[in-house]
């Protein structure tokens, strides 16, 4: 009996010792730390899942970031660095490049013109007040300018020798040669038979005849090409369809140039810094009535050669070449159906802002930390810095290039 009592009580003392040995095991035992792996570390010799490396603590790329390119931090909060700049903080028109690297615009406020240098520096290019400017025409690399006024008047000025001409109201849709040395236009008489192409000297002396255009004047546009050649695109071609057009190219000899086709219709175009390309847009059922960017060899032995979509919606006006491999365009973030027709619908639609290499197509885009709807943008002279203004933001703005 008394044995019976000691075997009983050993069984209990074995089980509460075992009872009491889990408990330390699941509540109170932690595993010894191997050398060398720190705190928190797993080593099962595994390594981690997907899901379990997206929180590692430490970079994935072969380089540390330099200091330029950390982004800044307010409080904790990332912040991108700065792009755009505005650089003129006022109501202005006719902003184009300038030969000296940087910008040139028209001040509505004060009426004067004014030069932005390659430093940022803004200086008026004249002293000189012209209230009521409706529509500035540059001269490519002359400091002068054809103004045009709301009552229909025209003057042309050169703010390098203060000469002013006025020139005949009812000549319209000017274009400077690139030296500038002269200017075409159209001279709209009131008979069909007194309208005209024509080309004279910027003040309006030594005017000649071109081309007539009778009925099919809105069917003309003034445009002359860098190389000289051409000074201006007709409509005027074969009719081949609702979507497609055949456009020609106008010199001043009347020279048999090559026409081209264009798939759609509502034509923009700009020449490219030598003349050898033509960019346009244009507009058609296939493109849901949007416009669409098309680039083509336009020198006078190639032209229609190498037509091609360069797969962006917007207008040929929104560009500005570089050189005669790159171009900036700005297109809107989203278009509706038939903005071709009405260009106005875009109005208040922010603006991508892409540099498109001609060559291979690939197109970048050109960050920008505030929503713009771009009127007109150009690369400075030295083309380091893009420039912008905004349908609706007054001012001038700049983003650096290089």
């Amino acid at each position: 009996m008394e044995k019976k009592r000691l075997i009983i009580a050993l069984i209990f003392l074995l089980v509460c010792i075992g009872i009491g040995y889990l408990i330390y095991r699941v509540f109170f035992y932690k595993p010894p730390t191997p050398l060398g792996a720190p705190t928190g570390t797993s080593t099962q010799g595994q390594f981690p899942q997907t899901e379990e490396g997206a929180n590692l603590p430490f970079s994935t790329t072969s380089t540390l970031p330099t200091a330029e390119n950390l982004p800044e931090t307010n409080n904790g909060v990332t912040t991108q660095p700065q792009r755009e700049t505005e650089i003129v903080n006022t109501t202005l028109s006719g902003a184009t490049k300038d030969s000296t690297g940087g910008a040139r615009f028209y001040n509505q406020l004060d009426g004067k013109f004014y030069r932005v240098d390659k430093n940022g520096n803004i200086v008026a290019l004249d002293d000189q007040v012209f209230y009521s400017v409706q529509k500035v025409n540059w001269s490519p690399n002359k400091n002068e300018a054809i103004l045009e006024y709301p009552d229909g008047n025209k003057i042309y000025y050169n703010f390098d020798t203060k000469q002013q001409a006025t020139l005949p109201a009812h000549w319209e849709n000017f274009s400077f040669t690139s030296q500038g040395e002269k200017i075409a236009a159209k001279s709209l008489g009131l008979s069909t038979e007194n309208r005209w192409l024509i080309t004279s000297d910027p003040n309006g002396q030594n005017a000649v005849a071109i081309e007539p255009m009778g009925d099919n004047a809105d069917a003309v546009n003034v445009d002359w090409s860098p190389n000289g050649q051409i000074i201006a695109t007709s409509l005027t071609g074969e009719v081949l369809g609702d979507d497609r057009q055949e456009v020609l190219f106008v010199g001043q000899h009347h020279e048999n140039f090559k026409s081209t086709i264009v798939e759609g219709q509502g034509l923009v175009t700009q020449w490219s810094p030598k003349g050898n390309q033509l960019l346009y847009s244009v507009f058609s059922e296939r493109s849901d009535f949007k416009p669409e960017l098309w680039i083509v060899t336009a020198d006078p032995d190639h032209i229609g050669e190498n037509r091609r979509l360069l797969g962006l919606n917007t207008w040929a006006n929104k560009c500005n070449f570089s050189d005669e491999r790159y171009v900036y365009c700005a297109a809107p973030t989203t278009l509706d159906t038939g903005s071709g027709f009405a260009p106005g619908l875009a109005d208040n639609t922010p603006d991508n802002i892409y540099k498109i290499d001609l060559q291979t197509g690939l197109q970048t885009q050109i960050p920008l930390n505030n929503n713009h709807t771009i009127n007109n943008l150009f690369t400075g002279s030295d083309g380091k810095t893009l420039y912008f203004t905004d349908k609706n933001q007054s001012g001038l703005f700049s983003v650096p290039l290089k």
